[in-house]
């Protein structure tokens, strides 16, 4: 059995965060780091290798999904002092853009969030496993004794919820925020992946394109816009399946098999452009778990006959499938004002995570292990789904008017389903050309263009 890494929790506090005050200004001889009494210098962050040094010497899977120590910046980024509070600078009346560059650096953020939030607990982490695992059995096997129509449309519901808190967790096991332990994250990642039919590696692999590309028009890898271009060469059939509701939330499955318009390749494929030649074994590997999953559930459907099989597992399962999809987009996109997408050298990494939003989900926030937390992760993928909360409110002072607040739910998220149809309904497009676009409306198809 592998050894756990049990990292350490008693850190001293960071220096607290007082708010900005309402008159003078920094003086321009003495850089200060928000306003507290100490300098940049002073706030160095410890060695990161403190709470995050893994166990195992094999390949380290964690570690390349993980956001980078050191982010290449936009030139001149490095003397950007924090001027502003909310990264607008002295004038309030100023309109604030959120396509400027931030007045303040990755380690800025990263300085704010408290040590024990960067803390992987493995038994934390497997404790959420048989959790979910539990519930799962637990709802089938009712399903299954009461057997009737008043029943199954309510398990349906709720399985299919499971199903997409199982891919949280073993998304979590991509990023090695799971715990330390290489090998632990991956018998755990396969086994919760596969058994909902994804290709742990060859989505492990694509996903980390998509962290290490966020918000970049060309180069993300998930819910990227299209170029204008390629928007018009698609046909009339094609536009429809992807800006129709429900149609597009039923998208995942061919993603893995054939990824987004205008990139090529398959999560299957351990020769497709997603992947390099190292990575070809893992792939492979995850490739054969799941045709094994696949094999069982034919095998199933023998043993206690399709009709049974789909109502247990056929159903949950698109009902995942509409979870990750709706989450994933709205993550992204749907916010009332609209976000940049970048190109050359005006995409930075620190630039593209801040165009990503927060969501709040209601009751589902805890049975989805917080995944709506979603501006901290994309930019630091490597904390543990337990501590985002905390790390985001620490990191809001930071953020200023860069962190858009989610809109509040009721117990359950329906007010996400507005926000979806709208932004299908105007978000089709964006500008060949440019470094800093936003989407645009097809008249023909989704209404006026002022919308």
């Amino acid at each position: 059995m592998a050894s756990w890494v049990l990292s350490e929790c008693g850190f001293k506090p960071l220096p607290q965060f007082w708010p900005r005050p309402r008159t003078g200004i920094i003086s321009p001889s003495k850089p200060r780091f928000l306003y507290t009494n100490r300098t940049l210098t002073d706030l160095k962050r410890p060695p990161f290798d403190k709470f995050s040094r893994g166990c195992c010497r094999e390949r380290n899977w964690g570690l390349k999904v993980s956001a980078p120590y050191r982010v290449a910046s936009l030139d001149g980024e490095e003397d950007n002092k924090v001027i502003g509070f909310n990264g607008v600078g002295e004038d309030e009346e100023t309109e604030f853009d959120p396509g400027s560059p931030p007045p303040f650096k990755l380690s800025d953020i990263r300085t704010a969030i408290p040590k024990h939030c960067w803390v992987k607990d493995p038994w934390k982490s497997m404790s959420y496993v048989v959790r979910d695992v539990a519930v799962v059995f637990g709802l089938a096997a009712a399903a299954a004794y009461f057997n009737n129509w008043v029943v199954w449309p309510l398990y349906w519901a709720a399985q299919g919820t499971m199903f997409w808190a199982l891919f949280v967790l073993g998304h979590d096991c991509g990023h090695g925020s799971f715990s330390n332990n290489n090998n632990l994250n991956s018998v755990v990642g396969h086994i919760l992946h596969s058994s909902i039919l994804v290709p742990y590696h060859g989505w492990r692999i694509s996903h980390r394109t998509h962290h290490q590309n966020h918000g970049h028009v060309e180069n993300d890898e998930s819910w990227h816009p299209l170029p204008e271009k390629i928007y018009k060469s698609l046909d009339g059939i094609t536009k429809m399946l992807r800006f129709t509701v429900p149609f597009p939330m039923l998208a995942y499955p061919f993603y893995l098999w054939s990824r987004s318009p205008g990139k090529s390749g398959s999560h299957f494929d351990p020769n497709s452009d997603l992947f390099v030649p190292s990575e070809r074994k893992d792939v492979i590997t995850s490739t054969l778990c799941w045709t094994a999953m696949a094999a069982l559930l034919v095998g199933l459907s023998f043993v206690m006959g399709p009709v049974q099989l789909l109502k247990l597992y056929g159903v949950p399962y698109v009902g995942f499938v509409m979870w990750l999809d709706l989450v994933t987009y709205l993550h992204h996109h749907g916010h009332e004002e609209k976000l940049p997408w970048y190109r050359g050298k005006e995409w930075s990494y620190l630039r593209g995570g801040l165009t990503t939003i927060d969501r709040d989900y209601g009751w589902i926030n805890n049975i989805h292990h917080d995944i709506g937390t979603h501006v901290i992760h994309h930019l630091f993928p490597q904390i543990p789904h337990y501590h985002l909360i905390e790390a985001t409110e620490a990191a809001r002072p930071v953020f200023g008017k860069y962190y858009r607040e989610p809109k509040k739910s009721g117990p359950l998220p329906f007010h996400l389903i507005g926000i979806l149809i709208r932004s299908m309904r105007k978000d089709h497009y964006v500008s060949d050309t440019g470094d800093v676009v936003y989407y645009q409306t097809d008249p023909q198809f989704g209404g006026s263009s002022s919308e």
